[in-house]
């Protein structure tokens, strides 16, 4: 495991453990107390067992004491049962939290990111990633972590006990006996199976999106005649990703059967040390035979270690994505915007623009054409496509992300709106007051009338309209005009429009037009569009050709 790689789950293990550090620990002494109640359920039963056979053998079985013993089994026994079910209930809950804060960190940090990192993160390949990573983190502290400590503790606690009871010998041969052959065993788990975990869940990621996009697109494969290809290439992927999970349980099977025959090996060992010192006469036989089932009760601890060690590569590659911070936003290295300069300027072969404070330009072309990509590169989305852009006199890789966002507002094909009112889906584009404002309804109103959503939301809610997940509840052109009078409220010096006017009537996209142009006078304007380019707004046409 690479330096980068142990920081990165280093700090996933501190977040995950920073929220609730208490339930954590408390969790720990009751796992603590499960594998401790269970080697000294399993001494104490084997010492009773031998203990009474002697006392019959010996004739004095009827003064035997059996009441005591069987009571410390009785209560090892429930006491164990409690334990167990207090440390799922607590270490479990508090795995779930920790997830949860794990989430809202993540959150935090990409909000930290430039707009090109956060274009990056929209679509559903990097959202179905961040969310299977952030469930493969469950094991560092379930699986790893918890169990590494709870068997480190028993062991030394075991060893201690059985110093005192059965002799230092017979504690050194079942405890570091097992304690250093065990590391072994787990160390060379976590290395077999760290690469085909990895795998694994690399291709079950790929197997997940492909059947998405065949359930998306199956009306087109069939129509293509292509749906036996990707139905072929989707069994290939689960192919891979069954023989990758194969070689993880591969290496966890070998790995327990080391550990079978290291604790037969140990007991055995604790069976013959028994045996000489009860012929030495350094020990009774009742208390030898305590270290015999000792041993046995010592394994365990290991299986849960095995199911997190073998999947540790999982964890790792996780943990190295989901920690490493995206990166900040550049300023621009000691260059300043020139006020003289266009606000918009693009000199390319065959395409020359320039617009100055409220001026319009309409972009045409046929689909395919890049017109898409020529709006994301303006705004600074598409760095390897600016050559021949400026922003104000800078290219746009040049700006500071959150400088060019103040000047610059991109209104995409695709807006992404909120779940919630439509106050709060408009509210985005204001500054956070240190209270509500209630006059700020007033604005919201001119805005909406202004792109013709006004008398359609008061005929319903108003503002308190609700929109369900991703803005649903509107149709196609709403939510595109209410992304634009979102837009709107931001009063941008530079408004870059993808399709403002796509699924609206003519004499409506006639209206909305206008009505932009009024709400926002100074504002330089570049829309692309497939119709209505021909609006009194724009004195410039810039048809791009394929």
């Amino acid at each position: 495991m690479t330096r980068p790689q142990t920081r990165a789950l280093l700090r996933a293990l501190r977040l995950l453990l920073a929220a609730s550090p208490r339930a954590f620990l408390r969790g720990a002494v009751l796992a603590v107390l499960v594998l401790s109640f269970g080697a000294a359920l399993l001494g104490l039963s084997g010492w009773f067992i031998t203990a009474t056979g002697i006392a019959g053998l010996a004739g004095v079985g009827i003064a035997f004491d059996t009441f005591r013993p069987a009571a410390g089994i009785r209560f090892l026994a429930l006491g164990r049962t409690a334990a167990r079910y207090g440390e799922r209930v607590l270490t479990h809950d508090a795995t779930l939290r920790a997830l949860a804060a794990l989430r809202v960190d993540l959150l935090r940090r990409l909000t930290r990111g430039d707009a090109r990192t956060l274009a990056r993160m929209r679509g559903e390949t990097a959202l179905t990633r961040m969310t299977s990573d952030v469930d493969a983190l469950d094991a560092l502290v379930l699986r790893l972590l918890l169990p590494a400590v709870a068997a480190l503790v028993t062991y030394a606690l075991t060893g201690l006990l059985l110093a005192a009871i059965a002799g230092q010998t017979v504690a050194i041969v079942v405890t570091l006996g097992t304690l250093p052959l065990a590391v072994l065993l787990l160390w060379r788990l976590a290395r077999r199976g760290a690469a085909p975990s990895e795998r694994a869940e690399a291709r079950l990621q790929d197997l997940r999106r492909g059947l998405i996009d065949a359930r998306r697109d199956r009306a087109a494969l069939v129509l293509a005649g292509r749906l036996p290809d990707r139905t072929h290439s989707l069994c290939t992927t689960e192919t891979q990703a069954r023989g990758a999970a194969r070689d993880v349980d591969r290496a966890e099977r070998g790995a327990a059967f080391g550990f079978a025959v290291l604790t037969h090996a140990v007991t055995a060992a604790a069976l013959l040390t028994g045996a000489w010192l009860v012929q030495t006469g350094m020990l009774d036989p009742a208390r030898a035979a305590i270290a015999i089932f000792v041993a046995l009760a010592l394994a365990e601890p290991w299986p849960p270690l095995r199911r997190g060690l073998a999947e540790l590569g999982r964890a790792r590659a996780a943990a190295g994505r989901l920690m490493t911070d995206p990166a900040p936003p550049t300023p621009a290295a000691g260059r300043q915007a020139d006020s003289t300069a266009p606000l918009v300027q693009i000199d390319r072969e065959g395409l020359e623009l320039t617009l100055a404070p409220g001026e319009a330009a309409a972009l045409t072309g046929p689909s395919g054409v890049g017109k898409t990509r020529l709006l994301m590169a303006l705004a600074g989305l598409a760095v390897t496509e600016s050559q021949g852009l400026r922003i104000a006199g800078l290219p746009p890789e040049d700006w500071n992300d959150t400088d060019l966002r103040d000047i610059l507002t991109l209104v995409p094909q695709r807006s992404a709106l909120l779940q919630g009112s439509i106050r709060d889906n408009l509210a985005l584009a204001l500054p956070a007051p240190p209270a509500p404002d209630l006059s700020d309804d007033a604005r919201f109103w001119a805005v909406l009338d202004t792109v013709a959503l006004g008398d359609t939301l008061r005929a319903r809610d108003g503002l308190e309209t609700l929109l369900g997940e991703s803005g649903s509840g509107l149709s196609g052109g709403e939510t595109r005009r209410l992304a634009l009078a979102r837009a709107i409220l931001r009063r941008p010096r530079i408004l870059l429009l993808d399709e403002p006017t796509e699924g609206l009537d003519p004499a409506t996209a006639e209206n909305v037009m206008t009505d932009l142009r009024r709400a926002l006078p100074e504002t330089a304007i570049l829309a692309a569009l497939h119709r209505g380019d021909r609006h009194a707004i724009f004195a410039k046409r810039i048809e791009l050709s394929l």
